[in-house]
């Protein structure tokens, strides 16, 4: 795919994908006749930034991982360690956003619940004196 594609199919800007390059997150792409064409590997890899880059993940850190792959398997445990790592912050920031969710839903409840009070009470007739 060229470098437009992908920017496209991972809503990435161009500059993004070469700066990704330049500090060594995607391997040298490869190029012909002068333009980048990204294999399966690069998408693959871009699709693992992104993951790791919404689990909050810095590019420092996702740089980090890369170079411990490619030291090689004498890095496992590393590796699984920064995983964990931000498996368990990225849980934290679940359980954070779920106890939103349910405040959310409580306010929720008692706006319709005073919605309702309000529309009883304003279709009772009036008495006369």
């Amino acid at each position: 795919m060229k470098i437009n594609e992908v920017s496209q199919k991972y809503q990435l800007s161009l500059s993004t994908l070469r700066y990704y390059e330049k500090i060594g997150l995607l391997d040298p792409v490869e190029r012909i006749s002068g333009i980048r064409q990204y294999g399966e590997k690069d998408c693959d890899r871009i699709e693992f930034i992104l993951c790791m880059k919404e689990s909050g993940l810095s590019l420092d850190m996702i740089k980090e991982y890369f170079d411990l792959y490619k030291e090689g398997e004498h890095t496992l445990e590393k590796r699984l360690a920064l995983l964990q790592k931000q498996e368990q912050e990225t849980k934290e920031k679940l359980e954070r956003v779920q106890s939103t969710l349910d405040y959310i839903h409580y306010k929720m409840g008692l706006t319709k619940s005073n919605i309702k009070k309000r529309d009883k009470a304003s279709a009772q007739p009036v008495k006369s004196r």
